[in-house]
């Protein structure tokens, strides 16, 4: 029994991502775990975005997405990018603009585009100060997440990942930082963006395999459209080999809320709900009132994330080490 304990706590020192606790204790932020070499995972995602100022307004972004272990290191992955919206009677742009105006109702289900991604873990939050991870992803899309409406956009996004663990791994703060460069074209508009999507959480193992936490998520786009062909009004964004200039901030929009994590062996589920707390957009009063933004942000998200776990037998959840003896498999 002792031998068996000992050698536990040998492998969580050692920081082997082989017994690392899940990177998905929240529904936006995100650890800096990456799979061990040879595992695959299975991960379907469905954040909820519910409700403008007026109307009724209702999107899912629904994301199955499947990651390999190339090494302990390195993890690459692919998704599908799904879209439902159900909504009405929307003041707002864009929904007015593609949806004939006030009034307009749009009720469809269609595919959304296509994600690649890589992510390679460099520092390790349970061996080094700070744990420390950086990512790159290349995003197609050809209908728009606001109103559904047909689209054709590239993004480039680079990725960065924190983590800072207290009290023997069982509370965790972590940051995910991306930075999206973006280009997309819909019936006379043309918009070279670049936004900002940073979400932090703070998670606490309250059990065995259990994780409650809160987090908070910050987006923003700067940009300045380029409309029926006529030059930008402002200072556009411009991301081209060789310039790099950021342009005049469109919108922004800041979420807080509740998560709670459950893990297994094999897999593992996170449920989240994040409120608009605060948000503003250039169009002034046509798209923010009451210190809120209507037009790129709701009320309020609401997140389901549910992983499985493949190969790499010899790998075990954080959780399996913490408070007990290490499970022999």
């Amino acid at each position: 029994m002792k031998k068996r304990m000992l050698s536990g706590a040998l492998l969580i020192s050692l920081g082997l991502t082989s017994v690392q606790a899940d990177e998905n204790l929240w529904i936006y932020a995100q650890g800096t775990d990456t799979r061990p070499q040879g595992s695959w995972e299975l991960k379907f995602m469905d954040v909820a975005r519910l409700g403008k100022d007026s109307g009724s307004y209702e999107f899912h972004d629904f994301r199955p997405e499947i990651e390999y272990g190339v090494t302990d290191r390195l993890t690459l992955g692919v998704e599908g990018i799904f879209f439902h919206h159900d909504y009405d009677n929307v003041e707002w742009a864009p929904m007015v603009d593609t949806q004939g105006g006030p009034g307009g109702s749009f009720n469809k289900s269609q595919f959304g585009g296509v994600e690649v991604a890589a992510k390679y873990n460099i520092l390790s939050p349970y061996k080094d100060p700070v744990g420390l991870s950086v990512g790159f992803a290349y995003e197609y899309r050809d209908a728009y997440r606001l109103d559904g409406a047909a689209i054709d956009q590239h993004s480039l996004v680079p990725q960065i990942f924190l983590q800072k663990n207290w009290l023997d791994d069982t509370l965790t703060l972590a940051f995910k930082g991306k930075m999206e460069l973006e280009k997309r074209k819909s019936p006379g508009v043309l918009e070279e963006e670049i936004a900002f999507d940073l979400a932090m959480g703070l998670s606490y193992r309250i059990a065995p395999k259990w994780f409650v936490g809160i987090e908070t998520r910050w987006q923003s786009d700067f940009l300045s459209p380029e409309e029926d062909g006529n030059p930008p009004e402002g200072r556009p964004s411009s991301w081209d080999w060789g310039e790099f200039q950021l342009g005049d901030q469109f919108q922004h929009g800041l979420y807080v809320g509740p998560s709670v994590h459950y893990a297994e062996e094999g897999w593992w589920a996170t449920l989240g709900a994040l409120w608009q707390v605060s948000g503003w957009s250039a169009d002034g009063s046509g798209a923010a009132r009451n210190n809120r933004n209507w037009d790129e942000h709701e009320r309020l998200h609401i997140g389901v994330i549910v992983g499985f776990e493949f190969g790499g037998d010899d790998a075990l959840p954080m959780t399996d080490f913490i408070g007990k003896d290490v499970i022999t498999k």
